[in-house]
């Protein structure tokens, strides 16, 4: 199968430079599923394919990528919103505790359609633990250990990403407070245990994978939260593959130690304001040459999952904690919301960008309907201006999967109905008091 994109203002964000590539009239030829030729005026006349989509001027950028999603929390919106990280996950999870694996399943279908309709093409996504959640105290557990869950549980996440037509990373936490080491490489991101850090780098080496830990977020119990820093250092995870989510509660020296060793950063600036978190130094990171990518974390505290309003919001925040308008540029936060993003998964020869050879993954954007007026710098505008209301088809691999916030996928009725008849029945079952 294959598709010719004509008359597009493409943004592609080529790798190895900052210039965002912006391409005022151009084509892209995709050939089964990746994209075969990109450049600008018209395609040579010799060139064909089955199906000619003629965009009229509208951009034609990269599909977005979250460094960084709780896709299952779909259905648990709007809860919590008086209360900081801890008291905001008791709350969010007072229903998804008692889910059954088939009703994860269809929380995480219907969040991972939701990432494609608002032009997410690739997620790096946080699976419920197989441990259920349980208040914090201090930074632990308040039981102390806890019951793991069938394996189906996180099995049928995945299946949900899969089934939505998603490209992501699946990411299983170690639910290392319970069982030996042993047990806990075989079920192979964060634990309480005092030695979790030495083994996360443990199932680093053994398997092969990256690794993503939700560390320094909270503003509660900061110079305990910093202490754990030495720990990560003192097992060798600051290193590339290892990634810091929010990462937001740092000190000079930290970032100089994260940077110097290679680690990246995942930022997710909605949510962080959200949960009343703070603000992470993103730019002193970048100054450093630590990587950043961009991630809409839990559709539970970003509530909308909007790409563009995450990276409008990280953009105003740097603004206004540095007084300087260069900490965050537009070129530069769309560059960390697509390609930043790809590069620390480690999917950045696939992803991120529209580059020959990669995954045909991108949005079409029309700046005239509603009319965002004159483009006077286009991929300014493009980040500034536009959103979801000018959001019209959304492709993976070559393929519509969302036309004007409609799913083409069969399963999308299903998923909606499930998310709003057994979550609201589960919440009367148990007496849960949202």
């Amino acid at each position: 199968m294959s598709l010719l994109v004509t008359n597009a203002r493409l943004i592609t964000v080529p790798a190895g430079t900052d210039d965002p590539g912006y391409i005022e009239r151009g084509y892209m030829l995709v050939q089964d599923g990746r994209i075969a030729a990109i450049g600008a005026g018209d395609p040579d006349p010799g060139l064909t394919a089955d199906e000619i989509l003629d965009v009229d001027g509208k951009f034609v950028a990269p599909g977005f990528v979250s460094s960084h999603s709780h896709l299952f929390t779909s259905g648990s919106r709007g809860l919590g919103v008086d209360q900081t990280l801890y008291g905001w996950c008791t709350s969010m999870f007072s229903v998804l505790n008692n889910a059954s694996p088939d009703q994860i399943y269809w929380a995480t279908l219907h969040g991972s359609l939701d990432f494609l309709a608002n032009g997410v093409t690739t997620a790096y996504n946080f699976t419920d633990p197989l441990l259920p959640w349980e208040p914090m105290v201090d930074g632990k557990r308040a039981d102390g250990g806890g019951i793991l869950r069938d394996h189906a549980w996180h099995t049928r996440q995945a299946d949900g990403c899969h089934d939505a037509g998603l490209r992501f990373v699946d990411s299983i936490a170690l639910d290392a407070t319970v069982g030996t080491d042993d047990e806990i490489f075989a079920r192979c991101s964060g634990s309480t245990r005092p030695d979790v850090a030495e083994i996360e780098v443990a199932v680093m080496d053994r398997f092969g994978v990256t690794n993503q830990a939700h560390f320094l977020e909270t503003y509660e119990a900061i110079e305990h939260q910093q202490t754990k820093f030495q720990l990560y250092k003192n097992a060798g995870a600051l290193r590339p593959g290892m990634m810091f989510g929010h990462f937001i509660q740092t000190t000079p020296e930290i970032i100089a130690d994260a940077a110097a060793g290679g680690a990246s950063m995942s930022w997710q600036p909605a949510s962080n304001g959200r949960l009343a978190s703070g603000i992470a130094h993103v730019p002193e990171m970048l100054e450093q040459g630590m990587k950043v990518g961009m991630g809409l974390d839990d559709q539970a505290c970003t509530d909308v999952a909007d790409p563009w309003q995450n990276m409008r919001m990280g953009m105003f925040m740097q603004r206004a904690r540095t007084h300087d308008p260069l900490s965050m540029m537009p070129e530069r936060v769309l560059r960390l919301h697509t390609l930043g993003g790809a590069e620390i998964m480690g999917v950045d020869d696939r992803v991120g960008s529209l580059e020959v050879g990669k995954f045909a993954d991108f949005v079409v954007v029309d700046p005239r309907l509603p009319d965002v007026g004159p483009l006077w710098n286009p991929v300014r505008s493009y980040v500034l201006a536009c959103g979801l209301r000018n959001l019209k088809q959304v492709y993976v691999g070559g393929k519509l999967v969302n036309e004007n916030g409609i799913s083409t996928n069969p399963l999308a009725a299903e998923a909606s109905h499930v998310l709003h008849t057994e979550l609201p029945a589960l919440a009367e079952e148990f007496g849960v008091i949202l």
